[in-house]
């Protein structure tokens, strides 16, 4: 289906989470509405245990919701679908595949052919960085390196959003920081034809993190999330220019937007 340019890549509508089991039902997520544009890149705040991943996997097409529904391009999300990728906290990278296997297993699934395949694999090793360790196996990379692999695993089928659920989470607070700024490099200041070639363009992005300043350093725009049952609390864009660089950090403008999420959050 063809997004026009007026129509929100993703639209959520009366969103409602309810688990129930033999103990009862716990609703996680209270009725949510709210869009996402094309090639937005949108934060999602909230305390612990709000049900922030929940909304991550619903939006991925992971978790049916309870009520209400989640459009993807105009068109009711049922399921997973190929234009969203979705990485999560730990990279999950299949430890007898190399740097190149991992990468390239989604396209098997999808029976692409080698000569597809192959190259694909080598722009995305390009496009993270990791030139010279195709062969490598994930028990010898470090932890940044195991999530730029699960980043170009999520963007080897091009898809048009990328879900990051806390995916520097596991990282110490200088590679999360590099990583950081790694992760606007690929996939928010990558345009096509950018990069020898490479036909990657920026992406719509929804990433949840517990970082505040990681939220105002990296997103357009930030969802802060209430106590479950979880409700909007704040939806505030972040007007600080791109490309955003590490100076930023310590503006008083970007120290207001801090404050002001974090009292949101509570």
């Amino acid at each position: 289906m063809t997004l026009s340019k007026n129509e929100p890549i993703l639209s959520v509508k009366d969103l409602q989470v309810t688990f129930s089991d033999a103990n009862g039902d716990l609703q996680v997520l209270n009725p949510l509405s709210f869009t996402v544009e094309r090639q937005e890149f949108v934060g999602v705040l909230g305390p612990s245990g709000c049900g922030k991943s929940t909304l991550l996997r619903v939006l991925g097409g992971l978790l049916a919701p309870t009520d209400g529904e989640v459009l993807f391009r105009g068109e009711a999300l049922q399921g997973p679908r190929r234009g969203v990728g979705f990485v999560f906290q730990n990279a999950n990278l299949m430890p007898w595949r190399t740097v190149f296997a991992n990468i390239a297993l989604p396209l098997e699934l999808q029976g692409a052919p080698d000569s597809e395949i192959a190259p694909r694999v080598h722009e995305l090793i390009e496009l993270v960085g990791l030139q010279g360790f195709a062969d490598w196996l994930p028990r010898d990379l470090s932890g940044g390196m195991a999530q730029r692999v699960a980043i170009a695993r999520a963007l080897v089928h091009d898809p048009d959003v990328l879900l990051l659920d806390e995916p520097f989470g596991a990282l110490d607070a200088l590679t999360r920081e590099q990583m950081g700024a790694e992760l606007l490099r690929i996939a928010i200041d990558a345009r096509g034809n950018a990069r020898n070639g490479s036909r990657m363009e920026r992406k719509t992005i929804i990433m949840v993190t517990h970082a505040i300043d990681e939220a105002v350093y990296l997103a357009d725009r930030v969802l802060v999330l209430g106590p479950r049952p979880a409700t909007i609390r704040l939806d505030v864009s972040v007007d600080l220019p791109r490309p955003r660089e590490e100076s930023l950090r310590y503006t008083p403008h970007f120290g207001a937007l801090a404050q002001h999420l974090r009292v949101a959050i509570g």
